[in-house]
Formats: C-alpha cells, structure tokens, sequence
C-alpha cells in the first residue's frame, strides 16, 4: 500500500489543536475510568470508514512513538496516510501494536495483541472497536468505576470475561460508534444479562 499525500490525507486533523485534544483527552479518561458510559468525544473528521470517535482518540494518544495496527477495511490508503500525517505512528503487525483499530471481526482472535507481563501489566494493548451500534444495554458490568453495575453493548461478551480472569493483565477497550466512546478496562466484569 502507498500513503499518497491528498487531501483527505492532509485534511481532517484538529482546528484548534490544545483544546480540542485536552478535551478528546479528558474523554477518553472519563470513558476508562467510569466502564460502560457512552461519552460524546468529537474534533477529529478522519477518512472513511473510520469513525469521528476513533479517529479522535488516534490523534489524542498515537504519536510517533506508539505503535498502531489498522485491522480489516480501516488498513487502507487514506487512513493509513491520515493517521502517519497527523500522528506520525508506525504502522505495525498485530502482535508489535500498542493500539489497534478495526471492527471486532477483524481484531479477532484478541490474543494476538500484547496484555502486559507480571513485571509490566501495562505493557498491554488497548483495542479501538468500532461498533456498528453502542448502546446503554446488553451485558452487566461492574467493577471499579461503576457504583453499581453498567451495561453495554459488547461484541463478544465471552471474550470480555475471559479477558477480566487475565487481570490484572489482559487487554483494555475503547468501543466507538460516531462520535461515541465508552471504555472497557481489563478490570471490568461482563456478567449475564
């Protein structure tokens, strides 16, 4: 694949960088802290078919020295262009990604990504899902940062449980749709509808 220098290429960062990315930043923090609440999360307008959400938090926690994996349909051409343009991350195979972007289908088996060691638990990946719905129903969470339990629309809830009995390693998500995001920590349950 070539990353052609075009418009959209160049196009679609932020306009007012310090306080849109303060504010993406913030966000995301809320969206990992508090599992399971859909935050609105805007600024970025990046090359189809990645989301406004997804393409935010690229630009908010990718830089050059953050490894990044496009997964299926989002590895190509225009975004592989956008995301070295304005974040100058290395694209990277799977197994090397520090964040990895792709529809669920295309992520799986989540294995292949990293989930830390005993010595660095935070040596893990976080996986940016982009969903085709993110709703406030599905599977029960609970865990740290939720007062009593959450719910959320997951891919593949097994996944998410097999993923928790790992912690404290294991990987951590972001789950977008538009221009939304909620966080899904490795430390977060998945229980039963």
């Amino acid at each position: 694949m070539t990353n052609p220098l075009t418009a959209e290429t160049l196009g679609g960062g932020f306009d007012d960088a310090p306080i849109q990315s303060a504010r993406a930043f913030r966000a995301a923090l809320d969206a990992m802290a508090r599992p399971g609440r859909i935050h609105v999360i805007a600024g970025a307008r990046p090359p189809a078919p990645l989301s406004v959400a997804a393409g935010t938090l690229l630009l908010t926690l990718a830089d050059g020295t953050t490894p990044v994996h496009l997964a299926g349909d989002i590895d190509c051409d225009a975004l592989r262009g956008w995301i070295t343009f304005h974040t100058g991350a290395p694209l990277v195979p799977a197994e090397a990604a520090v964040f990895a972007v792709g529809r669920w289908a295309d992520l799986t088996p989540p294995r292949r990504f990293a989930i830390g060691t005993p010595e660095y638990p935070d040596r893990a990946a976080t996986l940016i899902v982009e969903m085709p719905v993110l709703q406030s129903e599905g599977p029960v969470l609970t865990g740290p940062g939720i007062r009593d339990r959450a719910r959320l629309t997951l891919p593949d809830p097994e996944a998410f449980r097999a993923n928790h009995a790992l912690f404290p390693l294991g990987f951590d998500t972001f789950l977008t749709c538009g221009n939304r995001v909620a966080g899904l920590p490795r430390s977060t349950r998945v229980e039963d509808f």
